[in-house]
Formats: C-alpha cells, sequence, structure tokens
C-alpha cells in the first residue's frame, strides 16, 4: 500500500485528541469505500491540507454523506474571517452538517502542549476551532452569503498524537480547556538535543505525510540536529521528536 492509502485508512481508525462527545468526533461511524491503489494528491504539500483532502475523500467514498461545499471562504467588510472546512449532507437524516478537521502533534512542555514549531499550542488551537471555527457558520456574515444554508450540527475532527519527554519529571495533564485528553494517543516521546544520546535505538526519518501512520519499507536513519527539530521513528514502533535546546523559546 501507498503512504497515501496508509495514511486514509490511518484516518478512518485513529479516534479524535479528545476523549468527549459532540462537537468532538470521529469517522470510525463511516461506511466507506477504499482509496484507489493508484490514488495521487497533486495539491499543496503542507500536511494539513493533504490530512484535509483525505478526510474529504472519505466522505465522497462514504454511503452516507454527500461533499456539498468545502473551503467556504467568508468575508465581511473586506476582510477574511475564516474558511470553514466542510459542509456534507447527512442523507440518512436529511441534514446539514459543518465540520472542521485538523492533524495535530503536541509536546508537553511545562503543563503546555506545543506544537513542534512552538508557534502552535493544543489549548489556543482547541480554543480557536471551538468558539471561532465552527462558530463561523452560525455566524450572520455566513447567514447573509449563504441564507438558503441551515446547519444543523457541528463536529470538530482532531486527529494526531501527544508527546511526553521520558527524561523529564513532568506529570501529563488528563485534560485541556476542561474536556479530557484521549490517553491512548499520549504515546510519543521527545527530548531536546542534548538529551538525544539517551535515546538507545537507532532513529529513522518520518517524511511528512508518514508522521501519522510511520515507517514505510524505505529506512533512512537520522541524527539529531543541534539546530533544528526532527521527526523520526525507531524499528520497534516508538515515534520521536528531538528538538533544539531552545525550544520552545526560538
Amino acid at each position: 500500500m501507498t503512504a497515501l492509502t496508509d495514511f486514509y485508512n490511518w484516518i478512518l481508525t485513529q479516534p479524535n485528541l479528545i476523549a468527549a462527545d459532540q462537537p468532538f468526533a470521529d469517522l470510525s461511524h463511516l461506511q466507506v469505500q477504499p482509496l484507489a491503489e493508484n490514488s495521487q494528491y497533486q495539491g499543496n504539500r503542507r500536511l494539513g491540507f493533504l490530512y484535509q483532502h483525505l478526510c474529504t475523500e472519505a466522505f465522497k467514498h462514504s454511503d452516507n454523506y454527500r461533499v456539498a461545499m468545502e473551503e467556504i471562504q467568508l468575508n465581511q467588510a473586506g476582510k477574511t474571517l475564516g474558511a470553514i472546512d466542510l459542509l456534507l449532507h447527512n442523507q440518512q437524516r436529511d441534514q446539514l452538517e459543518h465540520w472542521e478537521v485538523a492533524i495535530k502533534f503536541y509536546l508537553l512542555h511545562q503543563e503546555t502542549w506545543f506544537g513542534p514549531n512552538a508557534h502552535d499550542q493544543l489549548d489556543k488551537k482547541l480554543d480557536r476551532m471551538l468558539n471561532h471555527q465552527l462558530a463561523m457558520s452560525c455566524s450572520d456574515t455566513f447567514h447573509q452569503q449563504y441564507p438558503q444554508l441551515d446547519v444543523a450540527s457541528h463536529h470538530l475532527l482532531m486527529q494526531g498524537r501527544l508527546y511526553t519527554n521520558p527524561f523529564s519529571d513532568e506529570i501529563t495533564p488528563t485534560h485541556c480547556l476542561g474536556y479530557p485528553l484521549n490517553d491512548q494517543l499520549i504515546n510519543g516521546y521527545w527530548c531536546y538535543y542534548s538529551q538525544s544520546q539517551h535515546i538507545k535505538q537507532p532513529l529513522f526519518h518520518l517524511p511528512k505525510e508518514r508522521w501519522a501512520i510511520g515507517l514505510g519499507e524505505q529506512l533512512e536513519p537520522i541524527n539529531p540536529n543541534p539546530e533544528r527539530f526532527i521527526h523520526a521513528q525507531t524499528k520497534q514502533g516508538q515515534f520521536w521528536f528531538v528538538v533544539p535546546d531552545c525550544w520552545p523559546h526560538r
């Protein structure tokens, strides 16, 4: 199987980072057709774009959903308020649903979950997804631009992985913004470059399209870099981020 089909199947089976009820959702309820083996992706190579593309493909391949609109830009007084990821027609319930989708990888440091580039934080991302992104389909601007559309429900699909530092003595939080974290997804490790000598297994490079699913057949050994983060995996399957010693401050 290709990395694309592996990633597609991963999206269909993985739970949400947040272990709570609606609006949090996953795709385990979908009855879908497999992605064609010869499928290709020609879009933006950033991981978030590829992830959204495969989520959209999953809905297109499902028995119960039809993609009504995607990437809907909302504008007010010449300013862009943001974009709605997906409006889906649930054919079983005959209703329109608003879905926001995101794939995220966060490293625990001083009680905060940071993205590997440190500009992103789980608490800030979650707050924006719930209170800005999902709220856009309830806004006056949305109703003015699309008066014919009536959104019945809102859903947030946030998948990924959470990483802790095994060489640090930090207690792992169980919640974020009051919502329970899915503890089965707190299964990655991270460390500083100066701590990487304590990793006893060789590390193998993960290209972005394999950040979620892990190693393919081509194994490329990688050494930690003092200047930039690396994302890697051991042959035993353990995921690792190794970050510069200045992280998350620079």
